[in-house]
């Protein structure tokens, strides 16, 4: 019997840059799609009393829960048909949805049309939340072929890089279109965003041109829809590179047919799995359940659209979810082994402490209460990109990424979805709801870490 090849490879220079050239603008690709989904929290908050913060948590609700079961599609037709063509669909399907929701937009304030918000809004978003939930799947299907096992605490150190990044396009690049697509402007521009001003013909008609908002996302999902055509390939072979042993579950069985119904079953079946999946399931609530609400939070209590914390919100979200990513790889790959549960459970013991910390600051001090969300989401985009970007790929083997992921993913965002319309809901009676409600969430996914701090994949060994 041959030995498994667990010792971290030693690629080439042109292997390393070639992976490089798939993975950076697949990264961004997936990065902007977070570009083309969080547009909706700018917009609500640009669209003032048009949206209301049920119709908030309704919308965003409703295409969370669909982005959630659309895995079970999309999972399995990914391991099927490659994550090149899954990211491409995606891509361009999210680009198509953002241009429909801009438009939506523009009737409402250019032609004062009588549409009912939350119900369209619900439909085009929901149908987006469709197409975006390609994006993880397919980038954690191409890398499972591209990273062995032991470099992949470096991947999900990227993977939380790419989440930050597209959260940093989302809230900071989105509040940067609204204000330079404002009728009357209330604050000084950038040159960019004078640029921005000047090309589409910004007026003084009372009329904000929020649909910017929406069709400058599809724009650049668009172009590199296109460079992802030529750039991307699936398997290093496919770039006349060899492919290799990445040594997770699926070692073994790369001659072995691909039936989903088996697939399926070795995933659903395995218990680490399901743990992780409620696991993540506790940080889909925890993740959107802060850094949404807090948005919302300064703009109702007349944070000033120049105050640090909302100006750079994106920014700030960034810096500490790359952090979070980086260091979770780090401590995963040279202190626990590759094992991704005790990076989680750190985690999460954090997370414990920081949520019960919001209830104390909530009616004090904004600057604090930012500062708390802000290493909350260091904690939670860490522990997501080691669970749903690395463990995935791990457990549910090359063979399985995507099926796996998207069944974790989908987790996420039953989470996702569970939190946006109960704190939608709670939210618009007290604000006091809100760290009392995600408190539990934090305690569960903690312990649920805990039981999973040994787990680590077997694969198969192959006679020589």
């Amino acid at each position: 019997m041959a030995e498994l090849a667990l010792d971290r490879p030693l690629h080439s220079r042109e292997f390393r840059w070639r992976r490089l050239l798939n993975w950076l603008p697949m990264g961004l690709t997936y990065a902007f799609l977070y570009f083309g989904r969080y547009n909706l929290t700018v917009s609500k908050n640009a669209l003032g009393d048009l949206m209301s913060k049920e119709d908030f948590g309704i919308i965003f609700g409703a295409g969370t829960i669909i982005y959630a079961f659309a895995f079970l599609i999309n999972g399995p037709l990914t391991d099927r048909i490659g994550g090149r063509k899954a990211i491409l669909s995606g891509a361009l399907g999210a680009a198509l949805m953002n241009m429909l929701l801009g438009i939506v937009t523009y009737l409402v304030l250019a032609k004062n049309a009588a549409i009912n918000i939350a119900l369209v809004f619900s439909i085009i978003y929901s149908a987006n939340m469709y197409f975006q939930s390609f994006g993880a799947v397919a980038i954690v299907k191409v890398n499972s072929a591209w990273f062995h096992i032991r470099e992949r605490g470096i991947f999900g150190g990227i993977f939380g890089i790419l989440i930050s990044l597209g959260i940093y396009f989302a809230f900071d690049w989105g509040t940067a279109i609204v204000q330079a697509t404002q009728a009357t402007l209330s604050t000084d521009l950038n040159f960019l965003q004078s640029a921005l001003r000047a090309f589409i013909g910004v007026s003084d008609n009372g009329i904000n041109q929020t649909w910017w908002v929406f069709f400058i996302p599809a724009i650049l999902l668009f172009t590199f829809f296109v460079i992802e055509i030529f750039v991307l390939k699936d398997r290093p072979s496919q770039a006349g590179l060899a492919d290799f042993d990445t040594a997770d579950a699926s070692s073994g069985e790369d001659d072995e047919a691909f039936k989903v119904g088996e697939l399926l079953k070795k995933i659903l079946t395995n218990k680490i799995i399901i743990t992780i999946a409620v696991i993540e399931f506790c940080t889909g609530v925890l993740r959107q359940g802060i850094m949404h609400w807090y948005l919302i939070f300064t703009n109702e209590i007349g944070l000033s659209a120049d105050h640090f914390m909302r100006l750079h919100w994106g920014l700030i979200l960034m810096l500490a979810g790359s952090f979070g990513g980086i260091f979770a790889g780090f401590i995963s790959d040279k202190i626990f082994g590759s094992r991704r549960g005790p990076v989680a459970a750190l985690f999460y013991g954090l997370m414990i402490v920081l949520t019960i910390a919001m209830g104390f600051v909530l009616q004090l001090n904004p600057f604090i209460l930012g500062a708390i969300v802000s290493f909350m989401s260091l904690a939670v985009i860490g522990t997501h990109g080691m669970l749903s970007g690395t463990a995935t790929m791990d457990f549910g083997g090359r063979k399985g990424a995507a099926t796996a992921v998207g069944f974790i993913d989908g987790c996420v965002y039953l989470g996702t979805g569970f939190q946006s319309i109960s704190l939608g809901f709670l939210l618009s009676k007290s604000w006091n709801y809100w760290s009392p409600f995600l408190v539990p969430f934090a305690m569960l996914g903690f312990i649920l870490a805990i039981k999973i701090w040994h787990a680590f994949p077997q694969a198969k060994r192959k006679d020589v």
